[in-house]
């Protein structure tokens, strides 16, 4: 049975107690049941409904130990929708030395069950970009 997560911090919390655990049938009671349910890896293969979802985790959990440590960016809420910005580090198994860093984006939802994840979409991190985009100036019209 899932939990009825009052916030998006409180199933976002919940998302990455549950990939240190390591069972993809457990995390996957964080996410919608909709149809429309997106999860994009960072090595950019895009995976559209719970199956494939699922599976894309079991298959992770299957070849490694993993713990995220997530750090905010940005936050956005309404009463229905949240959008959270972050960076993650990977760390693997055993080894100290942290992978990434990551750009992260969640979505979530809120429904009758409270609040879910809809969508994930990670992908590495390029800072030597980023300092070049920053250095941009932008303009707003």
């Amino acid at each position: 049975m899932a939990a009825n997560y009052a916030s998006p911090e409180e199933t976002e919390r919940a998302f990455y107690d549950l990939i240190a655990e390591g069972d993809p049938d457990k995390l996957m009671l964080v996410w919608s049941d909709e149809e429309e349910t997106v999860c994009v890896h960072p090595t950019g293969v895009r995976l559209s409904g719970l199956v494939p979802i699922r599976e894309s985790w079991r298959s992770i959990f299957s070849n490694a130990r993993l713990r995220i440590e997530p750090e905010s960016v940005a936050h956005w809420q309404s009463s229905v929708l949240a959008i959270h910005h972050l960076t993650e580090l990977l760390y693997i198994g055993d080894d100290p030395s942290p992978h990434g860093p990551l750009h992260v984006t969640h979505l979530y939802t809120r429904g009758a069950d409270g609040w879910r994840l809809a969508a994930r979409h990670a992908s590495g991190a390029d800072d030597g970009h980023q300092a070049m985009a920053d250095a941009v100036p932008h303009t707003l019209h």
